[in-house]
């Protein structure tokens, strides 16, 4: 059985190549299990960021949160991990996921029209190559014939916000990872479609790799203000809009968060007090927790905050 610091680890936006492998190298001198990069459709590259953190580190599980499948070819994507694989045999857990219809079609012009059923064409090949060293598939948007030797196994989550992409990883990921998703919309929704999808394929239910913004601060009308300012990014998307709306936080007139929403998703207060509230997340039966520190005046002193507490759960 693992251990509350074996199922925690950082999840963090890179704000350059560097400081990105110097964030993976301080959590695993922490005694941090897991560093995820989070990678927006048009950010700096994660797999690239994770072969050069794996050259530097030795013991930590190195994760994306996500990869925006469809800037790259599913094969591409499966070079990538074999490569990476060489770098860091079995510290790999690779999330991948549709990314926003905003930049995919304002950036990309790629077709956003069905993106989940894209995603499953996707998710199918990569497991396929990655399990058994072969995909021979023909769909609506891939078609591959290929086999590759010694297939390294590794885990692909996918990126998850309402019930048709938790079945979806149920059904065919190495677990669902959620974004800024209230804990009674993650009991309610979440976890009963993860099971549903894992029924329909008559597997055991992929882990649900739960995110949580956290901020080292017990002043809450200074959580409230940062968190607020962090959050109005994801509010301004519609599917958002109506998770929030559904898992019962409908959006401010001015379309903010609500305060009750921000106590709700963030965990803050002494490291005393964010170490006990893990727990309890993880009480709740979540496998995995992403904690990602919210921005601050000092992004790198909070960091070092937030690995400290993750390091000694």
């Amino acid at each position: 059985m693992l251990t509350d610091r074996e199922r925690v680890g950082v999840a963090f936006l890179p704000r350059s190549a560097d400081t990105a492998v110097d964030v993976c190298v301080r959590a695993e001198r922490a005694n941090v299990s897991h560093a995820w990069m989070i990678m927006p459709a048009t950010g700096l590259d994660t797999l690239t960021l994770i072969g050069a953190a794996a050259a530097q580190t030795e013991r930590i599980v190195l994760g994306t949160s996500i990869v925006p499948a469809f800037t790259r070819h599913p094969l591409t994507f499966v070079t990538q991990a074999l490569a990476l694989e060489g770098l860091a045999p079995g510290r790999l857990n690779l999330g991948i996921g549709t990314a926003h219809a905003r930049t995919m079609v304002d950036v990309y012009h790629v077709d956003f029209a069905h993106p989940l059923q894209e995603l499953a064409e996707y998710l199918e090949i990569v497991q396929s190559v990655l399990k058994t060293g072969a995909s021979h598939f023909s769909g609506a948007y891939y078609q591959v014939d290929v086999s590759f030797p010694n297939p390294p196994g590794s885990p692909v989550p996918i990126a998850a916000l309402r019930a048709p992409a938790f079945r979806l990883a149920g059904r065919l990921a190495d677990g669902a990872m959620s974004w800024n998703c209230p804990t009674a919309y993650l009991q309610n929704v979440a976890m009963p479609a993860l099971q549903g999808g894992a029924d329909q394929a008559g597997r055991e239910r992929p882990p649900l790799l739960v995110h949580v913004p956290v901020l080292v601060s017990t002043d809450r009308e200074a959580v409230h203000r940062r968190a607020g300012e962090q959050l109005r990014y994801y509010a301004a998307a519609p599917f958002y809009a109506r998770m929030f709306a559904d898992a019962g936080y409908p959006l401010n007139a001015d379309g903010s968060v609500s305060p009750e929403l921000i106590d709700e998703l963030v965990v803050y207060g002494t490291p005393d007090e964010i170490a006990e509230k893990l727990r309890g997340r993880l009480a709740l039966g979540f496998e995995y927790l992403m904690v990602n520190p919210l921005r601050t005046d000092d992004d790198a002193a909070h960091e070092d905050q937030v690995l400290e507490i993750l390091g000694n759960l």
